[in-house]
């Protein structure tokens, strides 16, 4: 009887031993997983934007029509990245959250707060209700479930279809590949588009503020969006080779393409004119239903950076006077017109055009802000954020700069109160000229070609820096006088007009092509 006893007491001990293990092996994993088998938000960045993609089908999740309005059906369909296929998780507290849809800015709303089976999915203003919060449980994979708060129930693609279009609903949950979605983040801008121009990459957008800055990238289908926040800038649109549409300080805004063709097409974005006060954003291109956002197109081989001020800016280059109010000068400034833009363009290269109006090598234009230079501002990606450093992706390797700077030098007399002198100012330049010479050779190398650009008053002065360059020994210093002759300056305030830069840029083209680059 004692053993008897003993033996039973030893089995309830092991059960019990057992039990405890595995309750707290249980209670081990859901911390792990996080309450209810929430995936600890699965990882999610509130910061990015997902591509949900529906285990049963493949197919992403998507506003339908990629429509703005609300109570806009939730559909799946192949996947093409495009913003009404991308959502952002918007925290709403314990463990919840939002699903904003790029596109439209609204979220996922279970319609008229409905607990029942089959209840649609539609996108709605955000008012944070529970019928727009859901949280995340686990499946295995990776999946993910999406629980509405309010109703319990997962979203799921009705009736497990695998077809283009089928509905997206709410439905019990019981974890079927329908109502499983992997959570595919977004990749950044610079994934997607081609650019030489100096740009911060943000991840989901880019941002940049030199003139004439290009993303160039490729798409199929029958229209293209460009996602974009400048309420600044303006900017030209061109499809395959030809401008479709030019955007005017265009804001916070997706601006599409439509009525393409239904191929594959070649898309340019590109920055008319500067705004160094500013910041602008750039959130890539995305393609219309159907379509798809392809591979980026490759960089061309060679690159050349110019560097100058308002004429190499193209500032009012598209005037038909010369008189011009500063919204006239913003509206006519197309840089990418610019002799630079376009001496680029002949020779098959990327460019950057690393322009600023009214600065020079040691004082601005009628000696304004002197505590300020062109020098001040040469390193940076963001001109109006002091201290801000451009970080070369090592990709901008370029085999030619060209700088034409010192016409805001000495195009105006030297004003009472300024600390110049005539030779002192003369003086200054030079030593300074060199000195940048120098900062571009040590930066890019003895391989890179300099063409220093002289012009009017500042010609003699930049003969002087490149004599001196080439008797140390550097002989990939090179001096090219600017032949104003046939121009018309007819430009606002008396700049180059859009002729002046083709005359320009034939003649810089043919002296570039006589260098021994192997161009």
């Amino acid at each position: 009887m004692h053993m008897t006893l003993r033996g039973s007491w030893w089995r309830h001990g092991r059960r019990t031993a057992a039990l405890t293990a595995v309750t707290a092996l249980l209670a081990a994993l859901l911390a792990a997983f996080g309450t209810a088998g929430t995936a600890q938000a699965a990882g999610v960045d509130t910061n990015a934007w997902y591509t949900l993609v529906n285990r049963g089908s493949g197919k992403a999740l998507d506003v339908s029509g990629a429509s703005t309005a609300d109570g806009a059906a939730l559909s799946q369909w192949t996947r093409n990245d495009g913003a009404n296929q991308r959502f952002q998780f918007v925290d709403s507290g314990g463990g919840h959250y939002r699903l904003k849809a790029q596109y439209s800015g609204k979220v996922l709303d279970v319609l008229n707060y409905s607990t029942a089976d089959h209840a649609d999915i539609v996108q709605w203003g955000d008012a944070n209700g529970t019928n727009q919060q859901f949280r995340l449980a686990d499946s295995s994979d990776g999946y993910v479930r999406l629980i509405n708060r309010n109703s319990g129930k997962a979203v799921e693609v009705q009736n497990a279809s695998t077809a283009d279009g089928a509905k997206v609903v709410q439905f019990t949950d019981w974890g079927g590949a329908n109502q499983q979605w992997q959570l595919v983040r977004a990749t950044g801008v610079l994934a997607q588009v081609h650019t030489a121009g100096r740009v911060k990459d943000a991840g989901n957008t880019v941002q940049y503020s030199w003139p004439g800055v290009y993303f160039e990238g490729r798409v199929s289908g029958t229209g293209v969006g460009i996602v974009l926040g400048d309420s600044a800038a303006d900017y030209d649109v061109q499809v395959d080779g030809t401008t479709v549409a030019t955007l005017v300080t265009p804001g916070n805004t997706t601006h599409w393409i439509n009525g393409l063709q239904n191929r594959e097409h070649t898309v340019r974005l590109v920055k008319r004119n500067d705004t160094p006060g500013d910041t602008s954003t750039f959130g890539g291109f995305v393609a219309a239903p159907g379509g798809a956002v392809l591979s980026k197109p490759t960089a061309r081989n060679r690159q050349i950076e110019f560097i100058g001020d308002s004429l190499t800016v193209g500032y009012g280059n598209l005037s038909t006077s010369r008189d011009c109010t500063q919204d006239q000068v913003k509206r006519t400034t197309n840089t990418d017109v610019s002799y630079g833009a376009l001496t680029a363009r002949q020779l098959n290269a990327d460019y950057q055009i690393n322009g600023y109006s009214g600065l020079g090598m040691v004082r601005n234009y009628n000696g304004s802000s002197p505590d300020v230079t062109y020098r001040t501002y040469y390193d940076r990606a963001l001109q109006n954020v002091p201290g801000d450093v451009w970080q070369n992706p090592g990709t901008w390797r370029p085999q030619l700069v060209v700088v034409n700077l010192g016409t805001n030098d000495f195009s105006t007399a030297v004003n009472p109160g300024e600390p110049w002198t005539p030779d002192g100012l003369a003086a200054a330049y030079r030593s300074a000229y060199g000195d940048f010479v120098q900062k571009l050779r040590t930066r890019y190398g003895a391989g890179t070609t300099i063409v220093a650009v002289g012009a009017g008053q500042y010609a003699g002065h930049v003969q002087q820096v490149v004599k001196a360059r080439n008797d140390a020994g550097d002989s990939g210093v090179r001096y090219w006088l600017l032949d104003d002759s046939g121009l018309d300056f007819l430009g606002c305030a008396w700049h180059y007009s859009a002729h002046d830069d083709r005359v320009i840029s034939d003649r810089l083209t043919s002296f570039i092509a006589g260098l021994p680059m192997g161009w």
